[in-house]
């Protein structure tokens, strides 16, 4: 596999439009982010359809990579885990949205920003501090893909509660984080 600054290389010739770059980014990253895609989403057709618009997006957005922010990966694999939730919610709620915006903001947040910057152990003691439920809900909303209403059924809390919840524990990470 490529290292950072491969990766990195091949964003910028790809925003100048460089499609040897584009392709050889596609093979160095595409496994990764097809398996990130495949946790999310329900079907191999789904998560393939989904890459797609993910290079797509990487095609018209990679001007937009800052390196002095973000690893490379980390703004690849966000991308891909926006694209697959999107796609998922899409699938569950029967809705033929339209597809996002290749323009739209693709940045992060905070969990992979804090995985980015090599403080997973600060993380992981950062989510020892929540309650078991909370971590727990924390990790399948952000990392699982799961929506508010599939984890309030999965907790037996009200809708509105399993907002709360995720959106207290979001500000105690970010407090903790800030230590």
């Amino acid at each position: 596999m490529a290292d950072r600054a491969d990766i990195e290389t091949l964003i910028a010739r790809t925003a100048s439009g460089d499609r040897v770059a584009f392709s050889a980014l596609y093979a160095a990253t595409s496994a990764k982010l097809f398996g990130v895609i495949l946790r999310i989403v329900s079907t191999r057709s789904e998560a393939e359809e989904t890459l797609q618009e993910v290079y797509v997006r990487v095609w018209h957005t990679a001007g937009r990579y800052d390196a002095d922010c973000l690893s490379p990966m980390t703004w690849l694999i966000t991308s891909a885990r926006n694209a697959a939730i999107d796609r998922r919610r899409r699938t569950i709620h029967g809705i033929e949205a339209p597809l996002p915006d290749p323009l739209s903001d693709t940045a992060p947040g905070p969990e992979a920003q804090a995985i980015d910057a090599s403080d997973r152990p600060r993380l992981t003691a950062c989510f020892d501090e929540l309650a078991p439920d909370r971590a727990g809900a924390m990790r399948r909303a952000y990392l699982e893909g799961k929506t508010y209403a599939e984890l309030a059924a999965q907790y037996g809390v009200p809708l509105n509660t399993m907002r709360t919840w995720l959106r207290q524990s979001l500000l105690r990470l970010r407090e903790c984080l800030a230590r």
